[in-house]
Order: C-alpha cells, then structure tokens, then sequence
C-alpha cells in the first residue's frame, strides 16, 4: 500500500532561489562509495538529492587532487539535484571550500559534523564538532555567509548517551541560516552498531522548523515508512541500502511519495548497467585505480543479483577490464533457487 507523507517535496531557500528537492528521498554521502560515477546511477533512477563523499575542506582548497574529484558534481543524466559535503575544523577553509563548490556546480553545501571515523574525530571534525557547539556554530555561519546557495547539515544524535545534543544544535543551526538538516538515529560513540534511533529524531523534528531528514537503517520502502512514522521527518536518507542496487531510492519514492515505479534492470539490462559503471569509473579514476575502486560495487551488484560466489570472486580479482566485462554476463546470473539454498 502506497503511502505519502507530508509533501513529495522540500523546499529550501536561499539568496540564489534556492532548490526544491523532489522527491524527499536523498542519496548520503559515503566515503569510497558515492563518487560521480555512482551518483550518476542513481541519479538516472530517480533520488531528489545525491551528496558527494565528504570533502575535506583544506584540501580542497590547496588543491589535492583526489579532494577536488570528490567534489565534481556534474551529473550529465537525471534530473537529481547535487550536493557537496564538506568537513573541516577551520572557519577560513570551510568558508574558501563552500565558495569553490558552489562556483563548480553544487546547487547546495552539506556540512558534514557526523562522521565518526576516528581520523576524522581525530582532527577535531566531524562528529567531534557535537561536542563543541558554539566552535560549530562558528563554522556553520561561516559557509551560510560565504555562498548563496541553500547550506545543509548532516549531524548525529550527539556524541553518546550523556550528550543527546543534536535538537539543541540544530535550532542554532537554523538560526543561522542552515535550510535542512540530516540526522543519523546514533550518537557517535555508537558508530554503526545497534539499531538507529527512528523515534528520537522526533525530539529534532519537534525543535526545529526546518525541514529534517531521517538517517540511519533505511533500506527499503519499508523502513523508511516506519522511519518517516516514527520521527516525523519530511523525508529520508539512504546509504548502504543503494549498495549494489541504486535504483532503491526510486523505489522508496514511488512506494512513499508516488513517484513512477522505476524499471529495476535484471538480465542484460542488468549487465548493460553494470558495465556502463564500470566504464564510467575506469575513465573516472584512469584504469589502474578504476579497477582497484569498482571491485566493492561489482561485488554488491552481484551478490544483490544472487549470482555465484565463485564468478563474484573471479570478477572482483580480475586485472583485466575486458575479462572484467566478460565475466559479468555470467556473475550477475543469479542462481537456481535450489543452487542458492544449497
């Protein structure tokens, strides 16, 4: 049963004109995983919104080049707006990295204060910024007043159990200027484990009058309608639930939102779309690191696909793109259901 919640779509201003985001299904941002090639798949499904991989924003500035690869953000298909998510500790460099991305296309800025990698709490980013509100605070106004595109925020729940802060930064947030904010249902002492916290982005959702997005165990049309039921959220984020199947965001739209049923590719539509990803990778990255970086995508399209296990490996291990391109055809075959229980 098709169920819709609140609006199919987000509003959120800016001095630019600001940008609609249809439908409220957005795609997160995930380090190694949602570069441009990916993002493009899933842009030519459907999503309302695709965020970069978290972009260091010194980096980016001074011109590492595998910094600013991560922040391109033209799509070329689909009608997906894109976003571009920065991290960083500095107000000078988040305000300089903001500038950069909004000229290069990114039609909004995502702030990243979730990440609960160690390297990056380490620097006293990410979701370390939880614990310093007033220095978050400084960054957020820094990018709000640098670009005139809307600015986003993506935080967790807070930092642990004894400090549940996110409500508190996120009306801060938004008085400065922040159009929408993205909460993952963990603290960052949680890091991936347990179940997200659905119910408690309610307490954000009941603090804030900007819109608020669910994060966190989304995966299907399923869990997001208990997750937008449970928080009240305008609309969801999904993030490893896309790995190996990127037209799931098109599906929950169409389930929640009523957007058209998208046409899920099995067969050799299946391996048309594969090999294209693949393509699109190797001159993304150059061959030799192209390779390196699509062997985790080939692996989840072809587990998502319930193909042999054993072709998966050869696929996966393959030092050749032509016999990568050749395997795929019988690697994305899925098994017989008796081969499968076997």
């Amino acid at each position: 049963m098709k169920s819709v919640f609140i609006s199919d779509r987000i509003t959120l201003q800016a001095a630019a004109g600001g940008a609609e985001i249809t439908p409220p299904v957005l795609l997160a941002p995930l380090a190694g995983i949602t570069d441009l090639p990916f993002r493009r798949v899933v842009a030519r499904f459907g999503a309302g919104l695709v965020v970069s991989e978290m972009v260091a924003s010194q980096e980016m500035v001074q011109a590492k080049p595998s910094a600013r690869a991560r922040a391109r953000s033209e799509l070329g298909l689909g009608e997906a707006r894109t976003a571009v998510q920065i991290a960083g500790r500095d107000a000078h460099w988040m305000a300089q990295a903001a500038r950069m991305v909004a000229d290069g296309g990114a039609e909004v800025i995502d702030i990243n204060m979730g990440c609960p990698a160690k390297k990056v709490v380490g620097g006293m980013s990410g979701s370390a910024l939880m614990r310093e509100p007033d220095h978050a605070l400084r960054l957020i106004e820094a990018v709000v007043g640098a670009v005139s595109v809307p600015v986003t925020l993506k935080t967790r729940l807070g930092w642990d159990d004894d400090c549940l802060n996110a409500a508190q930064l996120v009306q801060r947030a938004a008085a400065a200027g922040v159009r929408m904010v993205t909460i993952h249902g963990r603290t960052r002492c949680q890091f991936y484990k347990g179940q997200a916290d659905w119910r408690a982005i309610g307490d954000v959702v009941r603090a804030t009058h900007i819109p608020v997005i669910a994060n966190g165990d989304i995966i299907c049309a399923d869990t997001a309608r208990t997750a937008l039921a449970q928080s009240g959220a305008a609309g969801v984020m999904v993030g490893r639930g896309a790995q190996g199947q990127p037209w799931v965001l098109a599906q929950i739209a169409a389930d929640l939102f009523g957007q058209p049923q998208p046409d899920i590719p099995t067969g050799s539509a299946l391996v048309d779309l594969v090999a294209g990803h693949y393509e699109d990778m190797l001159a993304f990255y150059g061959a030799a690191l192209g390779m390196k970086v699509a062997r985790k995508h080939l692996g989840w399209y072809a587990q998502q696909a319930g193909g042999c296990p054993q072709l998966r490996r050869r696929v996966q291990t393959a030092t050749d793109p032509a016999v990568v391109l050749g395997l795929l055809p019988d690697a994305l075959e899925p098994l017989p259901e008796m081969g499968q229980a076997a």
